[in-house]
């Protein structure tokens, strides 16, 4: 059983990167797709614990869940750029900087590490520090309504939790701003 999802972690991390490699290179003759595929492997064999842990029936579940929530976040990162060139561009620049800190259950690495990349990919936040042992973040936010979208909305912390299936964000915990 346990060789089973090793395979399953191999197959899946090869897979992910062949997709990755297919698209980035560009180049579609026979002897690129070959060696690239071939990299693929050998650094699928050595690598593969790194991408995928835990059980091979959540290794699959969290990769599509994982695919549904990158589109989702292109979208906030272009609407965050909207609002970052409105503030830019308006004559009173309504620039309002604030360093927010919040805790979310969110304890596993993936998990940490998504939604700290997942906040400073959006243009107007940007990740200073998490502590992983109590899930805190501090963040440093363009202006209030960014922060707000941390601290009261909530709707990255808990899709990164839907994610990696842990648990939803404390709402009893008062996030604070600095």
């Amino acid at each position: 059983m346990k060789f089973k999802g090793k395979r399953f972690g191999i197959l899946l991390t090869f897979c992910i990167m062949a997709v990755f490699w297919v698209l980035l290179s560009g180049i579609f003759d026979a002897f690129h797709l070959i060696s690239g595929l071939v990299c693929c492997a050998i650094v699928s064999l050595i690598s593969h614990d790194l991408l995928v842990k835990g059980e091979s029936e959540k290794k699959l579940l969290k990769s599509l869940r994982l695919l549904i929530y990158i589109p989702w976040e292109l979208w906030q990162i272009v609407l965050a750029n909207i609002d970052v060139a409105y503030r830019v561009l308006h004559p009173r620049m309504p620039i309002d900087p604030q360093i927010i800190e919040f805790e979310t259950t969110l304890r596993g690495d993936f998990s940490l590490v998504t939604l700290a990349n997942s906040i400073t990919l959006t243009p107007g936040t940007i990740t200073i520090e998490v502590e992983p042992d109590r899930g805190k973040f501090v963040v440093h936010a363009i202006g209030k309504e960014p922060a707000d979208a941390l601290l009261v909305d909530q709707t990255m912390q808990k899709k990164v939790a839907h994610v990696f299936m842990e648990t939803a964000v404390r709402t009893e915990d008062l996030p604070t701003r600095k």
